[in-house]
């Protein structure tokens, strides 16, 4: 355990409590709070998710405005294809 935690478990409780409070002291000096903070991240966990659906949502409608045009257009080629005599029973 003390490999994984990179010293005695007390000593690194101790030292994480010591460098909690500094940082805490010194994001309070910059004028930030625990409930800043917190709406800051989930904020910015929400801009995130908004970008990647955001991009979902634009792949799709590309997707659906291509398939517009491509598969009449293979539908068309295959039944050329089919009718004409062409097919030699392989798909491609």
């Amino acid at each position: 355990m003390e490999q994984f935690l990179g010293g005695s478990p007390l000593a690194v409780a101790l030292r994480l409590i010591i460098i909690s409070i500094i940082v805490g002291i010194v994001l309070t000096a910059l004028g930030y709070n625990p409930r800043d903070l917190a709406t800051a991240i989930a904020q910015l966990f929400e801009a995130i998710a908004d970008l990647g659906f955001d991009w979902v949502e634009s792949a799709i409608q590309y997707f659906l405005l291509g398939a517009v045009i491509v598969i009449p257009i293979w539908l068309i080629l295959r039944l050329f294809k089919f009718v004409g005599g062409t097919s030699n029973g392989k798909d491609g």
